[in-house]
């Protein structure tokens, strides 16, 4: 016991300097307590001090101590602003409608009661001629994209020949009717009408530069030029409906592109018989022979008093005639006449 407690004294008293050696069995060192490398102090180098000339900063949160928010910042009595919507892109009707062809600018959608109104709308205002003339639409009519392109590619490469057989151009198409949010022939009730989906255009002639006008529905013009606009119509919209559809048609051509099952289509025109060309009726011209005016009233009026003299003097032989003669006896009272048998 005594040698056991000198040896625990002896370890728990060793000076730190024997533990810098290893122990006599560590071959790989791993009891050996490495020695601590001294720390040296670093300098760590500090700001330069402010220049005099130097302005003063300011406090940035000087906005907000006041009570006013910062311009970059929204408050929260301030609504955040939406972002813009997105721009709509254009549909490859309008990019190929360009002003070489129309002055047709775009409209907002309309969105009206029911199913009125369409999208990708355009004021048709006037034509543009291969020649850069125009033919102004009076008054601007409101059509879809399509409808307007079509109305458009139908002036410019049908109609300008037309009015070059006749000599001259076109300066004006009469517009009757575009949009307009009504049921079918203004009838209250009945199925909307394409007016009112922008879809159809109604037109009552085309004018020309030379005073002249292409009436569509004029019988006094020409049956050939009339036939001609009604198969170039027909061809090329999906409903046309002209003089002998209804009455409601007679002084208009209607034109639309409804879409129909099948790809049905109407041309009802009756292209009717141009109107004879009368003669008015008017007095004969009075002949260079024929007496003055007061000569021949005296010699009328003396003409009709020898008729009337003479009319007096046959009526009064008439009246100076003697009666039936009274000879011939009566029948005698109760008497009857014989019956006498008739031939069937």
């Amino acid at each position: 016991m005594v040698t056991a407690g000198l040896g625990l004294s002896l370890v728990l008293f060793e000076p730190a300097n024997a533990r810098n050696y290893a122990a006599p069995f560590d071959i790989f060192g791993l009891g050996t307590p490495r020695p601590h490398r001294s720390v040296h102090a670093t300098k760590i180098p500090l700001p330069k001090p402010r220049p005099d000339e130097a302005p003063k900063a300011t406090e940035e949160a000087a906005p907000e101590a006041d009570g006013k928010p910062s311009p970059d910042k929204p408050s929260a009595t301030k609504p955040v602003e939406a972002a813009p919507p997105p721009e709509k892109q254009l549909s490859a009707c309008r990019v190929a409608l360009t002003e070489e062809i129309a002055v047709a600018p775009s409209i907002p959608d309309i969105r009206g009661p029911g199913a009125c109104g369409g999208e990708d709308l355009v004021r048709l205002e006037a034509i543009v001629l291969p020649d850069r003339r125009k033919v102004a639409v009076k008054p601007a009519a409101i059509l879809r994209c399509t409808m307007a392109s079509a109305i458009a590619d139908w002036v410019r490469t049908d109609m300008v020949p037309l009015a070059a057989s006749l000599g001259s151009t076109i300066t004006d198409l009469d517009n009757f009717d575009s949009f307009e949010c009504r049921g079918r022939n203004r009838v209250v009730g009945a199925m909307l009408s394409e007016h009112g989906k922008a879809n159809a255009l109604d037109v009552r002639s085309l004018k020309l530069a030379n005073g002249q006008s292409i009436g569509l529905t004029d019988r006094t013009l020409s049956r050939d030029v009339r036939e001609r606009v009604l198969h170039s119509v027909c061809s090329r919209f999906s409903t046309v409906l002209g003089p002998g559809s209804d009455w409601y048609h007679e002084d208009h051509i209607h034109l639309d592109l409804a879409q129909r099952r099948n790809d049905y289509r109407i041309c009802q025109w009756s292209v009717w018989d141009s109107l004879p060309q009368v003669a008015p009726l008017l007095p004969a011209e009075r002949p260079e022979e024929a007496p003055p005016r007061e000569v021949a009233a005296k010699s009328e009026g003396a003409n009709d008093g020898g008729k009337d003299r003479s009319r007096d003097g046959a009526d009064d032989q008439e009246s100076a005639k003697p009666g039936a003669p009274a000879d011939k006896p009566a029948a005698a009272p109760g008497k009857s006449k014989p019956a006498t048998k008739k031939r069937r």
